[in-house]
């Protein structure tokens, strides 16, 4: 259940790390707390609590489609840089952009959590959680493999500025469409 409503992240844990290979406890405290908030959300929702009104959860993309229009005027603001100076000016992902993409990206996270959470009780739901957190770091360790694979490196340091604001304004676009925002 968790590799199913989880595998985007794998590609957007290498983008970030791409972008921010020097930011490793960053990513990984933003991975944490973005799926600690689709954790309690799942576990609000399931006990009746109504964490967000269904109404809200789509307008969550606008949170990863932000960054990623973000992300793309920096890259155009810099693109003329050298590429030692855009890999040494201290950018890449802070924790809590991580954890917004992370939680924005979750609304298939909470949908398939709700029920499951629903029907296993607070046992099971507390062994749920304790296997999904063990899980959350071979994410960020398969995230930071990926990214630190020579061709994976490779195309993600001559491409990764590009395709971290492509993935998050998909995401954000996905999560709104899908979700009905706006009308769509």
């Amino acid at each position: 259940m968790f590799a199913v409503t989880n595998i985007d992240d794998i590609l957007i844990l290498a983008l970030f790390f791409a972008q921010g290979p020097g930011r490793v406890r960053a990513i990984a405290l933003g991975q944490y707390l973005g799926f600690a908030g689709i954790l309690a959300a799942a576990v609000a929702a399931s006990a009746g609590a109504g964490f967000l009104p269904d109404d809200a959860v789509p307008y969550l993309g606008l949170l990863p489609l932000a960054l990623g229009v973000r992300a793309a005027v920096q890259g155009w603001r810099h693109r003329h840089d050298p590429d030692e100076e855009r890999e040494n000016s201290g950018g890449g992902p802070g924790s809590l952009e991580v954890a917004g993409v992370t939680f924005a990206n979750g609304g298939d996270n909470i949908g398939v959590y709700v029920p499951v959470f629903a029907t296993a009780g607070v046992g099971g739901t507390s062994v749920y959680i304790a296997v999904f957190l063990v899980l959350v770091a071979v994410w960020i360790a398969a995230g930071r493999w990926f990214a630190t694979r020579p061709a994976v490196a490779a195309a993600l340091s001559r491409w990764g500025h590009l395709l971290l604001p492509l993935v998050l304004i998909g995401i954000g676009l996905l999560i709104l469409v899908e979700g009905g925002a706006f009308g769509l």
